[in-house]
């Protein structure tokens, strides 16, 4: 019996839902362990010593992925927590709802994202652990879940899930972006996320299986395909991949390819045949304009022709660079036009409130003018990218900075955004890494010889996982080897920013000299010849419509809708008057907590008729 589905059995995986957790690898079958869990704070650390890991004592309800400091979780305890712990039953329902066969044997269970440390144990038997607060892991759990009669050790219907999770929020080595150290939210910084934030989720498998998909155009002909396995490759395994483009009903491309023995990996170029004339490029790319996906049926068969494993995908035909101060999609200067987007809700924090809103903070952002965002210190849920990805919106990815540099601090950020890059690294979205923000973590950049190594390292060791996009050493100031020169300026005066950024007299006194922050935009020996210019925080007007907050924050404040609209508007058009910029980001797209400088208010409303603020960002059409 063949343990993978026909190709036409498959989800189309440009066409999903957004519900499924790994949008670019899908299955027909998984369990969602979303929802009620139990829960306990471990204040006193004893939890591991009271073996809760085998069942919790008195515990609370909690609604997972939501962080407990959210109230969305039920919890809605901000405090200071640094451990806690999770319990739910793995059913028989979810394993079968999973796929678990005599097919698929071999159970996984995964974590979107678990911050910062997480240890798990599944019947008191201790499964795995991972560090990291915004990557996920898998555990292969097979062992300790049985076969499809075994039961838990009390002889009851299901196996007992324990996470425990350790998040120091007093650690500054920890990746932790906007999450503040301090009790309350102070300045910019706001409510910490514990915790599991992303959702939780079973999936079964064939002993051999595709364990990961990377898709890195190449061009407009072809595109890199890395495939890793999960379990061995026996003699005579093939890997078969075919693309297909629905709107126009057309193959574009197929292999049929020989898996070596034990093989971990398959690394092979897919060729696009409907791309070998130039003149038909256009029909099939990747853009905000035209956001075409290109789906993707991937399989393993055995010597005998047996299919063991299959999964759909997708993937967008586009290229991005930096040429002669431009920013290319496509090989042609595309205008950057972003907006910063710190990806927190107020009731649900770090996590999402439904996968509907992630659509719909997609089709927001689109809907104010903007071709792209700045996901801002946050590995974002990979259900928004898909959103980004069929919808049409450029993403910028960012590293959660941590604020302490030492060797630990480097440890960390490192295997984390090594790990996000490897996951995010086949979303046509994605056209620009930024490991670093304004210096976070590398505080003295500017004279120590040891951060500026850290910060050219981790810039080429981004581009060296993945060649095809930019790269910004240090969004906003101090930048070394970035492929884009990017300025943080708050200047609230449309026309001394238009002073600021009017022509190549003005670029060249401002990478000369100080920046608008007091820090060199580009340190010494940092060249800026041929690389694009964008202004990536600007704007930042505060305005409260209605109800307001006494600690309400901005850079700059508009006394009422037309004062904030005529601000915009004068900010915009000096960026629009500039004869260098390549590209810009507006501070915010919402307001956060005390930052009340979004265009939109917390709860995702505009601050004036839509159609306003479109005009201010998009100026005379």
């Amino acid at each position: 019996m063949s343990a993978a589905p026909a190709p036409a059995d498959l989800p189309v995986a440009s066409r999903q839902d957004g519900s499924y957790p790994r949008p670019q690898m899908m299955r027909t079958a998984w369990a969602d362990l979303d929802g009620t869990w139990s829960f306990r704070h471990d204040d006193a650390d004893t939890g591991l010593a009271d073996r809760w890991y085998a069942g919790l004592p008195d515990p609370r309800e909690i609604r997972v992925p939501f962080p407990p400091e959210s109230v969305a979780s039920g919890i809605a305890e901000p405090g200071f927590h640094r451990v806690v712990w999770y319990a739910r039953t793995i059913t028989d329902a979810d394993l079968a709802a999973a796929g678990r066969s005599a097919d698929a044997p071999v159970v996984l269970l995964h974590f979107g994202a678990v911050d910062h440390r997480a240890q798990v144990w599944v019947d008191g038997r201790f499964a795995g652990e991972h560090e990291g607060g915004h990557t996920p892991f898998t555990l292969d759990v097979t062992a300790l879940v049985g076969s499809d009669h075994d039961h838990g050790d009390d002889g009851g219907d299901g196996h007992l899930l324990v996470v425990r999770a350790e998040d120091d929020p007093h650690d500054l080595t920890l990746p932790r972006g906007k999450q503040d150290w301090h009790e309350d939210p102070h300045a910019i910084w706001y409510r910490r996320t514990t915790g599991i934030w992303q959702t939780v989720w079973l999936e079964a498998v064939p002993g051999t299986s595709i364990a990961h998909v990377r898709w890195l155009p190449t061009g407009p002909a072809a595109v890199d395909l890395t495939v890793l396995l999960r379990g061995r490759a026996t003699p005579g395994t093939r890997l078969r991949a075919a693309l297909r483009f629905d709107e126009h009903g057309a193959d574009l491309g197929a292999l049929d390819v020989d898996v070596p023995a034990e093989a971990t990996s398959v690394h092979v170029a897919v060729p696009i045949a409907r791309q070998r004339n130039g003149q038909a490029e256009d029909e099939l790319t990747w853009s905000p304009e035209r956001p075409r996906l290109v789906d993707a049926a991937l399989s393993l068969h055995a010597a005998d022709g047996t299919a063991l494993d299959a999964v759909s995908s997708y993937l967008g035909l586009r290229t991005v660079g930096v040429d002669r101060g431009a920013f290319l999609l496509n090989g042609r200067p595309y205008d950057v036009r972003s907006v910063l987007n710190q990806g927190y809700w107020p009731d649900s924090h770090l996590a999402a409130p439904s996968r509907d809103a992630l659509r719909r903070e997609v089709e927001l952002i689109k809907e104010l003018g903007f071709t792209a965002c700045r996901i801002h210190q946050k590995i974002e849920d990979p259900r928004f990218l898909y959103w980004a990805d069929r919808l049409g919106l450029l993403v910028w990815g960012e590293a959660p900075g941590a604020y302490e540099f030492s060797p630990t601090a480097v440890h960390r950020l490192t295997r984390e955004w090594m790990a996000a890059v490897d996951r995010d690294a086949s979303h046509p979205c994605i056209v620009t890494w930024v490991p670093f923000n304004e210096s976070w973590g590398i505080q003295h950049v500017a004279d120590d010889p040891a951060q500026q190594a850290y910060s050219r390292a981790l810039t080429d060791l981004t581009r060296a996982l993945d060649p095809t996009r930019p790269v910004v050493s240090n969004d906003g100031w101090e930048q070394q080897n970035s492929d884009i020169v990017t300025v943080h300026d708050y200047e609230g005066d449309g026309a001394a920013l238009a002073r600021t950024y009017a022509d190549a007299v003005a670029m060249e006194r401002l990478l000369a000299g100080m920046g608008p922050a007091g820090r060199r935009i580009l340190l010494d020996g940092a060249g800026h010849e041929g690389r694009p210019v964008m202004l990536t925080e600007f704007g930042g007007i505060a305005y409260q419509p209605g109800a307001r907050r006494d600690d309400g924050w901005g850079y700059t404040a508009a006394a009422d809708a037309d004062d904030w609209i005529a601000r915009i508007t004068a900010l915009y058009d000096a960026v629009r008057a500039s004869g260098f910029l390549a590209g810009s980001c507006y501070t915010q797209l919402t307001d956060t907590l005390q930052e009340t400088n979004g265009l939109l208010t917390d709860q995702r409303e505009p601050k004036a008729p839509i159609e306003r603020i479109r005009a201010a960002v998009l100026g005379p059409r």
